[in-house]
């Protein structure tokens, strides 16, 4: 076990740290926004005037994309059936909704292609110098688990990742059930666990499942987005072994 210091606070007798991945890890932005952008602009050809509306809904306003927004934040299922509620809005039944919602996201992700999205500045030392210090590290994300994985090995994490969870079927973001599950998967107490992640859901999850700690990050500088967090900060290397 070891002390994590951020900023003015100091978490003693740490296990484990569960990181999230878009917003966290990953510089996930161009590659969302043009999700969304690519998405709208199919179910817009087939249900025209929805365009707009779902790109608001998505959290993209021009070039900018909402971190806060439901394409930064929410599971993949959760975005389909977001969609949809904007699709069956116009008449069409609600299992035609969602299959139109989940094939233009499908056929989007093909569209902007698969170049990987880049880590943080300062991501791999943080996570090497981490495991080096005996902590446990884990990638609890919105993202499906398959998502998780190729991030892992994209990166080349797995020398210092023991765990590589998303969110497939069942309960996403904000439930503790997900944090619980993790740290049991990691063999280690929730206590002694923190979570690090860039939403408001992230400090909701680890909070309400008696985390060790919260610690947001904000890349843009906007702590609204990590509300509830016990420290916040701007970069990753912000996070030391004391």
């Amino acid at each position: 076990m070891a002390s994590i210091k951020c900023r003015n606070l100091t978490f003693s007798n740490i296990q484990a740290i569960l990181f999230d991945k878009n917003g966290t890890l990953e510089d996930s932005e161009v590659f969302l926004r043009s999700l969304a952008q690519k998405a709208a602009r199919l179910l817009d050809a087939q249900v025209p005037g929805i365009g707009e509306p779902l790109l608001m809904a998505f959290g993209v306003n021009g070039n900018t994309l909402d971190p806060a927004g439901l394409i930064a934040v929410a599971s993949r299922r959760e975005t389909e059936v977001a969609a949809a509620a904007y699709i069956a809005e116009t008449g069409r039944g609600w299992f035609e909704s969602l299959q139109m919602a989940r094939q233009a996201l499908e056929e989007a992700e093909k569209y902007v292609g698969k170049t990987p999205s880049p880590l943080f500045v300062g991501s791999l030392e943080v996570l090497k110098n981490l495991s080096e210090a005996g902590i446990k590290l884990g990638i609890l994300s919105a993202a499906t688990t398959a998502e998780v994985r190729e991030f892992v090995a994209t990166h080349q994490l797995s020398n210092y990742i023991q765990l590589e969870m998303g969110v497939d079927k069942g309960p996403s973001k904000p439930d503790p059930i997900l944090f619980l599950q993790a740290c049991e998967r990691l063999g280690v107490e929730l206590s002694k666990t923190l979570m690090v992640g860039d939403s408001v859901g992230d400090m909701q999850m680890a909070r309400n499942a008696k985390a060790a700690g919260c610690i947001g990050i904000t890349w843009t500088g906007k702590a609204e987005n990590v509300a509830g967090a016990d420290v916040i900060i701007n970069q990753l290397d912000e996070i030391q072994i004391c």
